[in-house]
């Protein structure tokens, strides 16, 4: 008996030490993969919000960037604006046009409002108390178009904000600093209001060093935080620059609502600064559960199990030790996954860069040298549209190349039905079809200006070809404008021309040539076809799209 009972307190202390290190095990385990599935899920939401804001700051520059205006006392001057700023997709409540107006203009401005049919044309305060225009000695801020123009909107036109406690301080702002600048939260549209930010982008004409007004866009907080749902590891909360204690929070209703952070209460898990409209804002996390509380839980309950199954301590081993190359392995996978998506995150931020970068030299070089703004702008949208569709299909294709012939559809470049397509479907780069669709736009949006000499459009040949030994085959490319000529074909644009003959062949590798036959119009393109296909882009998508292997 004595025997029996030394065996069984030998069995029963085996069983006590190992479930003690079983309840260790899962509970450092549980606090190590909650912590990195929180932090990944953190920078995950900081990084996407920071992308939301970077697209509408982005916006507010172009549409100042556009805005051309003999006068800027009109009450249509969004009008040249709607179809650019729509495109964006960026769900903005209001856009609004302020002029910056001198006392001698209030007059006209107020003519001006209400043969626009407004229906308060009257100049006054952002409290809609008329000003006495006699007694102003210096230029105020009035709002003098908006978009939407609805029943609600119609009623802001003619108000002054250069005396409101919030935008009146974020235009003097932007006008100091000559780039776009945030305000602090504000109820949006009137004073219970949806809460939000307004950005304005000061509008310098004609080498003014003082803006001519601001073009602004409001945005509710509600979307730009991307407050989470029932299902999110976290909360969110956008820390109120107005108060050192302030939050602002989305309740149930979805409502972004401010309170005040009691010392006492919970703090932040996580604090990540994001950037907007020249101004840093802080975004606190709170994390939903307790990893702390829920780990010890988890190695209780382990721990119970161990020692109500001391007498089947071998068995419980094998299944512990099971547990923990079960749960390594796990844990092992989710961070092999993290990995992965940050690197997937890190690529998707590089390319995103280099169109927004491509996007920004579009603008920039269809604006320059005072261009006409209609021309300039069909030319500016079209050029968009053309990277626009080359995005979509490489994102059809998860950025693992494009097929050469769908960059000549008729939604990505004009009179597409009158060019004559042939040669090999290839797959070009990402890179690659990034160039030849702006390269193949270009080209086709100034081959029909005029009539031919004999009366008929130009017909349009694009023929490509791949030649040379296996080791360097070489790409040939050949557009061909028949029924054309110097004096009927309009000039290449700036732009275009430096497209042509540098940005085009550069990026490929290669040479390039144009001329005049005695019948066409010749553009001739040549580069190696490992600049064109560029294997180590496919292989690099190829790796990031993979499914993570476990490990074991």
């Amino acid at each position: 008996m004595v025997r029996l009972g030394l065996i069984t307190g030998f069995i029963a202390l085996i069983g006590v030490l190992f479930s003690g290190l079983a309840a260790y095990r899962i509970h450092d385990q549980e606090l190590t993969v909650d912590g990195i599935a929180l932090a990944r899920a953190i920078d995950v939401h900081a990084s996407l919000v920071q992308d939301r804001l970077t697209e509408r700051e982005l916006l507010a520059r172009v549409a100042s960037g556009l805005f051309r205006s003999p006068s800027v006392i009109k009450a249509n001057m969004l009008q040249p604006l709607r179809s650019s700023i729509y495109a964006f997709k960026t769900d903005f409540v209001v856009a609004s046009w302020i002029a910056r107006l001198r006392p001698e203009e209030l007059e006209a401005a107020h003519t001006e409002l209400a043969g626009a049919g407004f229906p308060n044309p009257t100049i006054r305060s952002f409290d809609d108390v008329p000003l006495d225009t006699q007694t102003l000695q210096r230029p105020v801020d009035v709002l003098m178009d908006v978009e939407p123009r609805n029943q609600e909107m119609s009623a802001f036109p003619g108000r002054c904000f250069d005396q409101h406690p919030i935008l009146g301080p974020m235009l003097a702002m932007a006008m100091t600093a000559g780039k776009p600048v945030a305000s602090d939260p504000v109820p949006l549209l009137r004073p219970d209001g949806p809460i939000g930010l307004v950005l304005a982008a000061p509008v310098l004409q004609n080498g003014d060093a003082s803006p001519a007004g601001y073009v602004t866009f409001s945005y509710e907080l509600a979307p730009l935080m991307l407050a989470n749902d029932d299902l999110s590891l976290f909360s969110v909360v956008l820390k109120d620059p107005r108060s050192d204690n302030g939050e602002l929070i989305e309740n149930d209703r979805g409502v972004v609502i401010s309170r005040t952070a009691s010392p006492q209460g919970p703090t932040p898990s996580v604090t990540r600064t994001v950037t907007f409209g020249g101004r840093d804002w802080s975004l606190g996390y709170y994390a939903k559960t307790n990893t702390v509380t829920r780990a010890r839980q988890t190695a209780t309950i382990v721990a119970a199990i161990g020692l109500a199954l001391t007498a089947l301590v071998c068995g419980l081993f094998g299944y512990v030790a099971y547990n923990n190359l079960r749960l390594s392995r796990e844990i092992q996978v989710r961070i092999g996954f993290e990995r992965r998506l940050t690197a997937v995150i890190d690529e998707l931020n590089h390319r995103v860069k280099n169109i927004l970068a491509v996007i920004q030299s579009i603008v920039t070089r269809t604006l320059r040298h005072g261009s006409d703004i209609d021309v300039a702008r069909e030319l500016l949208i079209g050029r968009i549209h053309a990277m626009s569709n080359v995005v979509s299909l490489l994102s059809e294709s998860q950025w693992q190349g494009v097929k050469l012939k769908g960059l000549f559809e008729a939604r990505a470049i004009p009179h597409a039905e009158r060019i004559a397509v042939s040669g090999p479907d290839i797959t070009v780069s990402a890179r690659a079809a990034q160039s030849l669709s702006l390269l193949f736009f270009e080209l086709a949006s100034h081959s029909d200006e005029g009539l031919s000499l004999v009366g008929k459009h130009p017909h349009i040949v694009a023929h490509w070809e791949v030649t040379g030994e296996e080791s360097g085959p070489i790409f040939y490319f050949r557009w061909e404008e028949f029924n054309t000529s110097a004096a009927t074909r309009r000039t290449d644009s700036d732009f275009g021309v430096i497209l042509l003959d540098r940005v085009a062949p550069e990026a490929l590798g290669g040479t390039s040539k144009r001329y005049f036959t005695d019948v066409s119009y010749v553009y001739e393109l040549t580069a190696p076809m490992e600049t064109v296909v560029d294997m180590s882009e496919r292989d690099r998508t190829e790796q990031f799209s993979a499914p993570p292997k476990p490990v074991g």
